[in-house]
């Protein structure tokens, strides 16, 4: 697979959605949980997710339970916790695995390219973020541990959102 824009997901009403509807669109990319220490970071997606949308930015949530069991609820039950808990508009999807064996095969791409600030591999835990151009390649990779809202985070979405 060469980009972001010839895999397709599940969303979190289990209907089919090609992401080739994302093209031109600048897309962040994040695996998230409700039962995480990071957990509160939807609330800096949402954020990011309200001051860029109108420029082109669409973020993507990614259920995955791979991380110390901190995502058992089914799609209903996440789907509700992030809009009642965190006021989530942006699109979520099922739940999916990120690493190892049965990793989701957009993961399977974007684990594969060492594209910065964070290498390759892995997907360390919850909440890490990865930042596709409007062309649908890969711009960046983004450590859990980064708030959304970083500085890094933001210039790396407004130089993507920058390019044709």
């Amino acid at each position: 697979m060469g980009t972001l824009h010839e895999f397709s997901l599940l969303d979190i009403n289990g209907d089919r959605r090609s992401l080739s509807d994302l093209e031109g669109k600048v897309v962040l990319i994040v695996n998230v949980a409700s039962r995480c220490g990071l957990t509160p970071q939807y609330d800096g997606l949402q954020r990011l997710y309200d001051e860029y949308r109108g420029q082109g930015l669409e973020v993507l949530g990614l259920p995955c339970n791979q991380f110390a069991g901190q995502e058992p609820g089914t799609e209903e039950e996440i789907r509700d916790f992030c809009s009642v808990q965190y006021g989530v508009e942006f699109p979520m999807f099922s739940k999916i695995e990120v690493n190892g064996a049965g990793r989701e095969p957009l993961y399977q791409w974007l684990t594969a390219s060492s594209v910065g600030p964070e290498e390759s591999g892995d997907v360390k835990w919850n909440f890490g973020k990865f930042l596709v151009g409007r062309d649908g390649e890969l711009r960046g990779r983004f450590d859990p541990s980064v708030e959304p809202g970083a500085e890094d985070v933001k210039a790396a979405i407004e130089q993507a959102l920058a390019e044709d």
